[in-house]
């Protein structure tokens, strides 16, 4: 297909007419038929039918139409983004993914040293499920993506994943809640109102075996994708929940809340994972070497 023959039916379509057309794209009525006439062949579909001195669509021609305006509309963007990265100079952009259940405080640990490799960095994060962020990194419209488990075995993109770390998790409450439980934990997690990750998260499913193996049947109060979220509702006192250590030293986000116990046989892991295709991003590797330091 011809696509400067599609773009000379668009016109017509919506011009309502080869005259009204043909002026618009400076060309005679004659030249404009047979340009259409010669799309029509390649379809080997009429996109037109005569209603006395005007032209209808026929229903191919509709079909068609509706899928040009698509085409073109893409097009249009196409040319805004190119001039709107022309107009914001050489800025180096850094895509980055990040998957919902991985801790926030742990993905700007990774992320922080990146922000100061350039003044002209901007680095731009998309939060969401595993699996959409794979298919995103397969059409190269991310650099890295930052997980809580590796390339799931159902998945199949080439692609590289390395371990930047793994912690072991503690439970932190507030101290209202905490005072009769440490001398008993992990025992006292059944008496206890208890907040989780989501059951989508890697770690919740280690969670469940360790309580499991444990006999522990805890009361679930609440579950969360964001660790940040959970532990707001942990320091209103509506539940003890597990954090992994290496982002207990957010300040912040514990104010208020004390320690009760550690699950050694639980760890939460975080790893990076890069395509296998094309060029890598500079900072990615950045990322990998500091998370290894």
């Amino acid at each position: 297909m011809n696509f400067k023959h599609l773009h000379y039916f668009w016109v017509t379509a919506h011009a309502g007419g080869i005259a009204r057309a043909g002026e618009q794209l400076h060309i005679s009525p004659q030249t404009l038929s047979g340009q259409i006439k010669l799309l029509e062949e390649a379809l080997e579909k009429k996109l037109f039918r005569k209603n006395g001195r005007t032209l209808e669509l026929t229903d191919v021609g509709r079909v068609t139409l509706s899928y040009a305006d698509e085409i073109f509309s893409l097009g249009s963007e196409l040319e805004n983004a190119v001039r709107r990265e022309s107009e914001s100079g050489a800025q180096t952009r850094f895509r980055v993914g990040i998957a919902d259940s991985v801790p926030k405080a742990i993905a700007y640990r990774l992320l922080e040293p990146a922000l100061g490799a350039s003044e002209s960095l901007r680095m731009i994060c998309h939060e969401g499920k595993l699996h959409a962020l794979l298919a995103q990194l397969a059409l190269h419209r991310l650099d890295l993506i930052i997980a809580d488990a590796p390339i799931p075995a159902d998945v199949n993109i080439k692609a590289f994943n390395h371990r930047l770390g793994r912690s072991t998790l503690s439970c932190f409450g507030a101290e209202a809640l905490i005072q009769s439980g440490r001398k008993r934990f992990p025992l006292s997690l059944g008496q206890l109102p208890v907040l989780l990750p989501g059951t989508e998260s890697a770690v919740r499913r280690k969670l469940d075996h360790w309580l499991a193996s444990h006999a522990i049947s805890p009361r679930i109060v609440g579950e969360f994708e964001d660790s940040a979220l959970m532990a707001v509702f942990g320091a209103r006192g509506l539940g003890v929940f597990p954090l992994a250590e290496f982002g207990a030293g957010d300040a912040p986000l514990l104010r208020g809340l004390r320690w009760l116990g550690r699950s050694p046989d639980v760890k939460e892991e975080v790893h990076a994972i890069i395509s296998r295709r094309g060029r890598h991003h500079p900072l990615t590797q950045q990322v990998l070497a500091r998370a290894g330091t």
